[in-house]
């Protein structure tokens, strides 16, 4: 919103009875505000009890939107009738504590004024221990809060009792929310308040999110609540930072340091910008090199990304927000909530391989109403430059990708069951009719649940025997609660569904935290070796109790640490609109500075090959020295196409015994074996069929060992698992052989448990995507196939060449061995 001048406000009297919304009415106007018709729909619903979904650009406005209808609910309410006593009146959850403080400050501002007895407070893992004292005894009216420390509230005996003035529940940020198990967590605990208080009202908030009705639905109930969408002309640009001599063969893994010098211009030139990598290695790099370049900003940039420890976390984003930083290399950590109206610039380096992403980090610069957000991409190989194009292009549709519910989660489930059990225990039916009005347990059968409750009740038919999984039990009334204190405790210690690798602590010698890094990454450490991390070359010393101990670096050559999750799948919506770039491009039409950029590269595609779109299927076929290639384009995402590549490979070698190495990168794969296969006539419609695919894609891949993979992260949540008390917590090592145990326990001897088939589930739908799996089959089978035997590796086959050497070579011998290819390819394109 436009600032208001500065001054001292004037005084705003008590509203008298019916001048609830005239009180808001002349906050806004001494700001110099103007409300928004969206806000005031808002306002008139929350008013008139109903809850509902508000979607809304970032940076319009959407927090004062349901704040405000609180407040008003609050003020009409106080016309009604006596002056309400202290007590918590309304829930804010946030997806991130990071946000909790700039989101305290926010909703506090307004109350001086217009609700002075009012207090807003924050419950998060960062929440002092006395600040949680003075809360259990008396909590504020306004209280700010995770999905974590929620459910952790709802595990007290008292809890009813701390919820009874509940009126309004504000869930902030709910696309991040909704597709993850986190979001299934807020939806259980939703359902639990709206049984204590059936008039409960509910608002999220919302931005960048294609499946709106789902996400209401979610949310609110199917069917229930109301939709707002405010619509205001927000204004998004986003423009290119072209390479000087874009390479016609791309190696895809270079982190785009030749585009260093563009980028220091773009800072130079702006007084505050944010630049976001997709991965938090890069994000060191980056730091590490423009602080290189550029020593006269030693001070003025800085680093900030999930591992980092929070006290410097905290520091940059103040700092940020008073307007003393030239710049910050960030990652996701900087993509939601926080307000920096000094940001001027943003800058992506690499695809954001979502639309939206790419909007959500362009909205932190012109981050107020009427204000221009602008972002700029910069490319890191040649065929980024397509994706650009493409980003360009579904950001102008706004293309904005959907997110799924998770279905029937049960580690949530048990998870929640001994929550309840501990928060004043449960009855066996009245929780299952509680838990089926959450969405993503719509669907529960009798038996599932019955088997949930048998599995916290003695730990499933495999665990009868061992009394610490007996954590709940009925008393003689059938009331379910967890027997034993010390169960308590530990379940309460283990609430939540963040699940990571573990990690150990960063410090100096000095005992100065620094952050924390995987214990993968510390394990191949030895004495002496160096690494950066948070900006800085550190050489490492020694472990002890999960600590890994550094002092300062020499400048001698560092490794970074490489952290679990770093490459995202291009999404649909950008693969389709890279794919009607490609149409256009065969057309011999380039649009836009991106697509002349890159016409080079798609020329010498096109003269020695060909080029995919909708319409076409491209495979290409070519011999060298380490035998016969086949390289397919679905343009499909790189976590359908490791998928593609098992499963082609499987089928043909079903038929006529083969081996195959593999490579995949998101517009296609590859497929290397040392005898020559007739791909032309197999690429037909019984290899590419969907027919039997859940049968053959678990044939194809170690199903076994991705489900172990994944169970490991279902044991933890299901409690099977207990991760440590505080300063003492277990190695990864422990953590794996402990749910490897389990695992093959249940494999031999409980083959119906049902943890074991939600692993497999979850591999299927979220690691493979098995949805998205059998959609590109059909949509290959339709596209018209174009079959290419080439001599050499066209550009686009180049890189999933290199990305096979990769697995198999150092970086010294990947970069010789690369150099030759590239002179020999470069001297053919020249002909």
């Amino acid at each position: 919103m436009p600032r208001a001048a500065k001054g001292k406000a004037l005084p705003v009297q008590a509203p008298a009875p019916g001048s609830a919304s005239e009180a808001i009415d002349r906050w806004f106007e001494q700001r110099g505000w103007q409300a928004f018709a969206f806000q005031r729909a808002v306002w008139q619903a929350a008013a008139e009890g109903k809850s509902g979904l508000l979607h809304a650009t970032t940076g319009s406005g959407k927090t004062y939107a349901v704040w405000f209808g609180a407040v008003l609910r609050a003020l009409m309410q106080s016309q009604r009738q006596p002056p309400l006593k202290a007590g918590l009146r309304v829930l804010w959850i946030t997806p991130m504590r990071a946000l909790a403080a700039d989101t305290g400050r926010a909703l506090q501002t307004p109350l001086e004024e217009i609700l002075p007895a009012w207090r807003v407070g924050l419950r998060t893992g960062d929440t002092s221990s006395a600040e949680r004292s003075r809360q259990s005894k008396a909590l504020p009216q306004a209280l700010i809060t995770t999905p974590e420390s929620l459910s952790l509230m709802l595990s007290r005996a008292d809890a009813q009792t701390q919820m009874a003035m509940l009126d309004m529940v504000i869930v902030d940020e709910w696309h991040e929310l909704m597709g993850s198990k986190r979001g299934v967590q807020a939806q259980l605990a939703l359902a639990r308040l709206r049984l204590w208080r059936p008039g409960l009202v509910v608002w999220g908030l919302s931005a960048t999110l294609g499946n709106l009705r789902v996400a209401q639905d979610a949310l609110l109930g199917e069917g229930r609540g109301v939709l707002v969408e405010g619509r205001i002309d927000k204004e998004i640009a986003v423009d290119t930072l072209i390479p000087p001599n874009p390479a016609i063969f791309p190696w895809v893994g270079h982190l785009g340091l030749q585009m260093l010098r563009p980028v220091i211009d773009e800072i130079d030139a702006h007084a505050t910008t944010l630049v976001f990598t997709n991965t938090r290695s890069q994000a060191e790099l980056w730091y590490q090199h423009l602080i290189e370049a550029r020593p006269d900003w030693a001070g003025l940039i800085a680093l900030h990304h999930g591992s980092l420890d929070k006290a410097v976390r905290d520091w940059v984003e103040l700092a940020v927000k008073q307007g003393e930083l030239k710049a910050v290399v960030c990652t996701s950590s900087l993509d939601l909530g926080v307000d920096f109206l000094p940001v001027e610039r943003v800058l992506q380096i690499g695809s954001p391989k979502g639309v939206a992403r790419l909007i959500q980090r362009a909205g932190r610069s012109g981050h107020a109403p009427g204000r221009v957000s602008r972002v700029t991409l910069v490319p890191t190989h040649s065929l980024e430059l397509l994706e650009a194009a493409a980003a360009k292009r579904a950001v102008a549709q706004r293309r904005i990708e959907s997110r799924p519910v998770p279905e029937k989660p049960l580690d949530v489930l048990v998870q929640h069951m001994v929550t309840i059990a501990l928060g004043g225990g449960f009855t066996s039916d009245a929780l299952f009719d509680e838990v089926r009005t959450a969405y993503a347990y719509r669907n529960l059968g009798e038996e599932e649940w019955q088997w949930a409750l048998q599995f916290v009740a003695c730990g499933g038919q495999s665990l009868a025997v061992y009394p610490e999984y007996r954590r709940v039990l009925p008393d003689e009334h059938g009331v379910y609660r967890v027997p034993d204190a010390a169960l308590g405790r530990r379940h309460r210690m283990s609430i939540g569904t963040i699940v990571s690798d573990a990690s150990m602590q960063v410090k100096f010698l000095s005992g100065t935290k620094l952050g924390t890094v995987e214990e993968s990454f510390i394990s191949r450490l030895r004495k002496g070796d160096h690494f950066l991390f948070g900006g800085r070359l550190l050489e490492f010393v020694r472990v002890h109790e999960m600590t890994a101990y550094v002092r300062r670096g020499n400048g001698s050559k560092a490794a970074v640490p490489r952290w679990q999750g770093g490459k995202m799948p291009l999404s649909s919506e950008l693969a389709m609109a890279a794919l009607e770039c490609l149409q256009e491009a065969a057309e011999h039409r380039y649009d836009g500075p991106e697509m002349r950029a890159i016409a080079p590269l798609l020329e010498v595609q096109q003269r020695w090959s060909g080029l995919p779109t909708a319409q076409v299927l491209l495979a290409e076929q070519t011999e060298s020295r380490e035998g016969h290639h086949l390289f397919l384009y679905p343009f499909a995402g790189r976590s359908v196409h490791i998928g593609l590549a098992s499963l082609l490979a499987w089928r043909v070698a079903k038929n006529s015994p083969a081996t195959f190495s593999m490579a995949v990168n998101d517009y296609g794969f590859e497929l290397l074996s040392l005898r020559p296969v007739e791909w032309q006539g197999l690429l037909g419609d019984a290899l590419l069929s969907s027919e039997y695919l859940l049968e053959d894609v678990l044939a194809s891949l170690n199903a076994t060992e991705l489900a172990q993979r994944r169970f490991r992260e279902i044991a933890r949540i299901a409690g099977l698992i207990f991760q440590g008390f505080p300063g003492q917590p277990k190695s990864t090592r422990q953590l794996q052989a402990s749910s490897s145990l389990f695992f093959e326990v249940f494999r031999k001897h409980d083959a119906g448990n049902l943890l074991l088939t939600q692993a497999q589930r979850e591999v299927l739908e979220q690691e493979l995507e098995l949805s998205r799996l059998r959609a590109a089959l059909d949509d290959m089978r339709r596209r018209s196939l174009h079959f290419y035997t080439t001599r050499k590796p066209t550009p686009f086959a180049f890189p999933l060449m290199v990305e096979r050497l990769r697995e198999k070579l150092s970086n010294e011998k990947l970069s010789d061995r690369v150099a030759r290819m590239l002179r020999e390819l470069e001297k053919a394109a020249r002909k």
